[in-house]
């Protein structure tokens, strides 16, 4: 199964992850990080194809997809 890691420290919450994955693995969290955004988080990844689209399009470079 594929592993997808976060950096929550480093998303400022754009949202570009959540909207480039097909799979709608990814989602935005109700807490904030100490910079105060929202950040991504892994919602479902029994879904998740290792495509790293999500860290493709992240402008901060705050995912690592693992196979």
């Amino acid at each position: 199964m594929p592993k997808v890691t976060i950096d929550r420290e480093r998303c400022k919450g754009c949202e570009l992850c959540v909207a480039a994955c097909p799979k709608q693995v990814l989602a935005m969290s109700t807490k904030i990080n100490s910079k105060g955004y929202f950040y991504a988080e892994v919602a479902h990844i029994e879904n998740c194809i290792a495509c790293a689209l999500c860290a493709k399009s992240c402008p901060d470079a705050a995912i690592e997809v693992e196979r």
